[in-house]
């Protein structure tokens, strides 16, 4: 209740995320795998974990969940092309006539024992990842080079990075010495009973049958993937199209909005996808 009530007020909270101790407040997840099980024998021996998959396929609805099972804080950064070490691990600021040292997530994560979730790190510049490298082996350290110290990472710190191989480029990718660093843990999209699950259970309201006509809707239109889409239909793609139908938007129209609007400009892949939806959907 006062997790709703903060996102209905828009409350301000600190980064460093807390976990929820009752199970009502548990992040929903469905297994596809055996990834709670090498998750958690990853953070045993504290070793830094990837999460390889395409977007909208539940590695960040993982993480959340891994964080609520171990019962650990959880700080979150959401990578960007101007996302420098400096925001990371901290900078000098002016206040009034005197310079102070504000921690930057990375380090307060390290310092608090939580996990640190770098999403989508190979958007970030390289100084930023080449920084988490003694995070990643023997030494667990975080230089701040700003303040010629390191810190120690706290027994309890673990940090894990989310990477989509979909987006590697020449000038876009992880190098080979940063992802040998890290256990890997590949997602996809999930499985149809899975998936038939994951949205019934984010949109409730939706009765079984939409549910079904969404996740084939979903599936077929995966397969124009390998013939000019540049993203497949994402499970988070579905729920959103679930939400819009049950808000009163007709199903064609709310498939076309969630599904289609966001993914392509081209006309003859959006005739395409429109008529996978209509497939379905049209009466």
């Amino acid at each position: 209740m006062k997790g709703f009530l903060n996102r209905l007020r828009g409350v301000e909270r600190d980064i460093i995320q807390q976990p929820v101790e009752d199970e009502a407040g548990a992040p929903y997840y469905e297994a596809q795998k055996n990834e709670v099980e090498i998750f958690e024998a990853a953070y045993k021996k504290r070793l830094p974990v990837m999460l390889k998959g395409p977007t909208g396929c539940g590695k960040t609805r993982f993480l959340e969940y891994m964080a609520w099972r171990l019962k650990r804080p959880l700080v979150t950064v959401s990578c960007h092309e101007d996302l420098t070490s400096s925001d990371l691990v901290g900078r000098f600021l002016l206040e009034g006539e005197a310079t102070v040292w504000q921690d930057g997530p990375l380090t307060r994560a390290v310092k608090a024992g939580a996990i640190c979730y770098l999403d989508e790190i190979v958007e970030a510049r390289t100084d930023s990842t080449v920084i988490i490298h003694p995070l990643t082996d023997h030494r667990r350290q975080l230089p701040l080079e700003k303040k010629g110290q390191e810190i120690e990472a706290h027994e309890d710190f673990m940090l894990v990075i989310s990477y989509n191989p979909g987006y590697q480029t020449v000038l876009k990718d992880l190098k080979p010495s940063t992802k040998q660093r890290f256990i890997g843990i590949n997602f996809d999209y999930p499985r149809e009973e899975i998936e038939r699950k994951i949205i019934q259970n984010e949109v409730p309201e939706l009765d079984t049958s939409q549910v079904e006509k969404l996740v084939a809707t979903g599936r077929r239109a995966r397969t124009l993937k390998d013939h000019g889409l540049e993203e497949a239909t994402s499970t988070r793609a579905l729920v959103y199209a679930g939400n819009m139908m049950v808000a009163g938007i007709e199903p064609v129209e709310a498939c076309k909005a969630a599904l289609v609007n966001p993914v392509t400009d081209d006309p003859e892949l959006a005739e395409a996808l429109m008529e996978i939806i209509k497939a379905h959907f049209a009466a």
